[in-house]
């Protein structure tokens, strides 16, 4: 399909959209994003990017970027509460020579991406309001009065997805029981602390706290994850107070509390999740990461899913003739995977807040032991995936949680 000039319109100009429109650019198709604010943002602070979408980006262009503006990360560390004790450490690979992890900050790589698309491609106040199936084309309409045409639609715009909406209806998100509270720190208001370029996970009763560097160093992003009994508004932008970050983790490790309370501003936001849907595409039409598999932030795979989803749509409709065709095949490679590590990042949550007991010191003594089934060598069946290679039969034999 690739040099038949087909069109393609991406809605939604986040990580997913901007990577997949690179991704189909690349592969030689007419692609124009079209995004619903009056500038291409990101909220949240940072993101880790693991092999399975480090490798991407480099096939994107983006190496280069990545060395300059993200930290490739020395060690993946798990440790106990109270004590800071290693449970778990994995050293990686940082001489470049592979694909590795890399955290960066989450608009740092938006930055990265779009600033390979050309300022004729991306549309920006372009919120969707209707979309029209002619057959052979989609018409769209826009709140700001516009239209537009194209042959193929990707649906790339988030947790509260029109195109989902358009094609399926409406969502019921159940709460997780959960809250989340993200911050970012200058480095140097904590260097007495001494941080190595890790990302550590410390886990305890009803919570745990994840942190690592980013913005080349200059800052080190947290997240703090904290059982909580009610929450009604699912948003990242909901501003927290620090004083109830930091009195939630009463009692835990000296350099927890230092982290969460050298910050200015921390935000809030209740976790909610979603069963996986059983289909992505409508005809000439179909969706793309958070708009149709969100995951919950216990496996650091929300945004390279979504990478991966692009580089397995363009790999696929280049090789195909029929659009609807090549649609359900990109749909039967992506969504038995985007629904199992959905399922296991839901199960992530549990383990990382045992209470301490028995069941606490069976894990870490498995952690200890190198025989934990959630250590990255366990997860080989997610960093070695490489999206963009779709020569294997599209219909996978994994089952749906």
């Amino acid at each position: 399909m690739a040099g038949k000039s087909l069109t393609v319109a991406v809605i939604g100009g986040g990580i997913g959209g901007a990577a997949a429109a690179l991704a189909l650019l690349q592969r030689g198709f007419d692609v124009h994003v079209y995004e619903q604010t009056r500038a291409i943002r990101e909220v949240g602070a940072g993101i880790v990017l693991t092999p399975n979408v480090t490798r991407l980006l480099q096939q994107l262009g983006l190496g280069p970027d990545l060395e300059k503006r993200g930290i490739a990360l020395a060690a993946w560390r798990q440790r106990r509460w109270d004590d800071g004790r290693t449970l778990l450490c994995t050293p990686l690979d940082t001489s470049g020579r592979v694909p590795t992890f890399y955290t960066v900050h989450r608009a740092d790589l938006l930055s990265m991406l779009t600033g390979r698309l050309r300022p004729e491609r991306v549309h920006i106040d372009h919120r969707l309001a209707g979309l029209t199936d002619r057959g052979e084309r989609v018409d769209m309409e826009f709140a700001n009065g516009a239209t537009a045409s194209a042959d193929i639609v990707v649906g790339a715009d988030g947790i509260h997805s029109t195109v989902r909406g358009i094609l399926f209806g409406a969502e019921q998100p159940s709460y997780t029981g959960c809250v989340a509270y993200r911050g970012l720190v200058p480095v140097e208001r904590i260097a007495d602390l001494d941080l190595p370029p890790e990302s550590q996970l410390w886990m305890g009763p009803g919570k745990h706290f994840v942190h690592y560097p980013v913005s080349a160093g200059r800052l080190v992003n947290f997240a703090c994850l904290i059982d909580h009994e009610a929450w009604t508004k699912e948003s990242w932008n909901e501003r927290g107070e620090v004083k109830d970050a930091v009195a939630a983790y009463e009692g835990w490790h000296p350099q927890v509390r230092a982290l969460i309370g050298a910050v200015d501003e921390t935000f809030i936001w209740g976790l909610f999740d979603r069963a996986p849907l059983t289909r992505w595409s409508v005809n000439r039409v179909t969706l793309l990461g958070d708009a149709c598999h969100p995951m919950l932030p216990f496996m650091a795979q929300g945004a390279a899913q979504a990478i991966e989803d692009g580089a397995a749509l363009a790999a696929v409709l280049s090789a195909a003739d029929d659009v609807p065709a090549a649609l359900r095949r990109y749909e039967s490679l992506r969504l038995p995977r985007t629904a199992r590590i959905q399922n296991v990042a839901r199960g992530n949550k549990a383990r990382n807040h045992l209470p301490d007991g028995p069941e606490q010191r069976a894990r870490d003594a498995a952690m200890a032991a190198g025989e934990a089934n959630w250590s990255i060598g366990a997860s080989a069946w997610v960093y070695d995936h490489d999206a963009s290679d779709v020569s294997a039969d599209g219909e996978s034999s994994v089952q749906l949680p």
